[in-house]
């Protein structure tokens, strides 16, 4: 037998449920956003694994 009333505790987990449900689609859109920006403008998207490339180290005659 299926329950068909709801209870007001159920509308207030939904509106619980709900509102962690956008903020964490927030979240996730402000981190994809964050990303989109850092590759359109070219910065670099390598990541800092403890070793040592050549390619984000500056050499001897660069100046900052």
């Amino acid at each position: 037998m299926p329950i068909t009333k709801t209870h007001e505790i159920h509308k207030r987990r939904f509106g619980r449920n709900l509102g962690v449900a956008l903020t964490l689609l927030g979240f996730v859109a402000i981190v994809f956003l964050l990303t989109m920006s850092k590759i359109r403008n070219g910065g670099s998207v390598e990541a800092f694994d403890h070793s040592v490339r050549p390619s984000i180290t500056q050499s001897e005659g660069e100046s900052q």
